[in-house]
C-alpha cells in the first residue's frame, strides 16, 4: 500500500480521503501544529510515495533524495509552489500539485478586509481605545481616507485579483490594473477596468492591491522608487508574497509619511516581520489569513489529498504544475 507523509495537521475531510484510500497505518502526519523543522521533514519523508507539504516548508532536491525513488507525488497545500524545486522535481519525474481556485474568493473578501481596516484607521483606533486613550469623539480624531469614488489599482490580474476587482463595483472605484498580460477586451468591459502601465498604476492609485506570484522579476517590485512615486494618500495592499514589497522601504516611507497607511498580510521573512514595520501605527499587519476560513482551508486539504489519491491509483491529478512528467 502506498504511504503518504503530511507535514503538518490539516483539516480532517483531506486526511479521511487519504484514510479512505490507502489505510490508517499508509497516511503519516506531523503531530506538531508548527511548521515542521527541516530534520523532522528529512526523516518524514523516508521511504514515502506522496508528500502532502504546506507553503512553509522548502521541498529541495535533498528532501526528494531522503524521499527516495518511489516518491510520484508532492502535493502542495497552496495555490503557490515557490516552496517546491519544481526542476528538481520533474528531473525525478515526480508530480507537483497545488490547490488552484478554492481561495480566491476568501483571499479576494480579506484584501478588501484588509483595505477597509488601513483606510479609516481600524487597528489603529481599536488600539487606542482598549488602551484607554480614547477621550471621546472630536472633529478631526482618527481621520482616514474614504474608499468610495477613489481609483484602485491593481497588480495582478489573475483569478483574486479580478475578484478583487469585482468588489470594488459596490464602491464606485475607478478600476486600473497593471500584467505582465493584458486582458481580452470583454473581461476588462466586464471589469470596468482599465490597462495602465505600472508607472501610471504607481501614480494614479488611491489604492494598491496586489496579487502577482513570487517571482525574480516581482520581487521588490514595490521599492522605493514606487513608494515615493505613489500619492501621499494612497494605500498599498499585499496580499499575495511577501518579497513582492521591500519592507524595509516601505516602512521608512510609513514613516516619513510618503504614503498614508499600509495593509500586509504575507512578508518577507515569514513568520518574522521586519521590527520597523512593527514600530508603524499605520500599518495593519495580519498574520497570513488569506485563505484562512473553516471552509476554504477544508476545501485546500481536499483538493490537496485529492491529488495524491489520483495519481498513486493511476490517475491523473487534476492539478499538476508540471504536466509532463505525467
Amino acid at each position: 500500500m502506498p504511504k503518504v507523509f503530511v507535514t503538518r495537521p490539516i483539516p480532517r475531510t483531506g486526511l479521511q480521503l487519504l484514510v479512505d484510500a490507502f489505510g490508517k497505518a499508509s497516511v503519516t502526519v506531523s503531530p506538531h501544529d508548527r511548521v515542521i523543522t527541516r530534520e523532522e521533514l528529512l526523516a518524514g519523508v523516508k521511504g514515502v510515495d506522496g508528500l502532502l507539504p504546506i507553503l512553509t516548508d522548502t521541498v529541495d532536491a535533498a528532501v526528494m533524495n531522503a524521499a527516495g525513488p518511489q516518491l510520484k507525488i508532492i502535493a502542495n497545500f497552496a495555490v503557490g509552489y515557490d516552496n517546491i524545486d519544481v526542476a528538481a522535481a520533474t528531473k525525478r519525474n515526480i508530480a507537483v500539485t497545488n490547490t488552484p481556485g478554492v481561495l480566491t474568493d476568501t483571499t479576494a473578501d480579506l484584501a478588501w478586509a484588509i483595505l477597509m481596516c488601513v483606510a479609516r484607521r481600524i487597528s489603529e483606533s481599536e488600539r487606542c481605545l482598549r488602551a484607554g486613550k480614547w477621550a471621546g469623539w472630536g472633529p478631526q480624531f482618527m481621520l482616514g481616507v474614504d474608499v468610495h469614488g477613489k481609483t484602485l489599482g491593481i497588480f495582478g490580474m489573475g483569478r483574486i485579483g479580478r475578484a478583487v476587482a469585482r468588489r470594488a463595483a459596490g464602491f464606485g472605484m475607478r478600476i486600473i490594473y497593471h500584467d505582465s498580460a493584458r486582458l481580452e477586451e470583454a473581461a476588462e468591459k466586464h471589469l470596468n477596468a482599465t490597462y495602465v502601465a505600472k508607472e501610471t498604476l504607481v501614480t494614479e492609485s488611491d489604492f494598491i492591491s496586489i496579487h502577482v506570484p513570487f517571482l525574480p522579476e516581482t520581487t521588490h517590485a514595490f521599492g522605493a522608487a514606487e513608494l515615493k512615486a505613489m500619492k501621499k494618500t494612497a494605500c498599498l495592499i499585499n496580499t499575495s508574497r511577501g518579497p513582492i514589497v521591500d519592507e524595509a522601504e516601505l516602512a521608512s516611507a510609513l514613516k516619513a509619511g510618503e504614503i498614508f497607511a499600509a495593509g500586509l498580510d504575507v512578508y518577507e521573512q515569514e513568520p518574522k516581520v521586519h521590527p520597523a514595520l512593527l514600530e508603524c501605527e499605520n500599518a495593519v499587519l495580519v498574520p497570513h489569513l488569506g485563505s484562512a476560513s473553516r471552509d476554504t482551508r477544508g476545501k485546500m486539504a481536499e483538493i490537496a489529498a485529492g491529488n495524491i489519491v489520483a495519481l498513486l491509483k493511476g490517475e491523473t491529478p487534476p492539478n499538476c504544475v508540471n504536466p509532463e512528467v505525467l
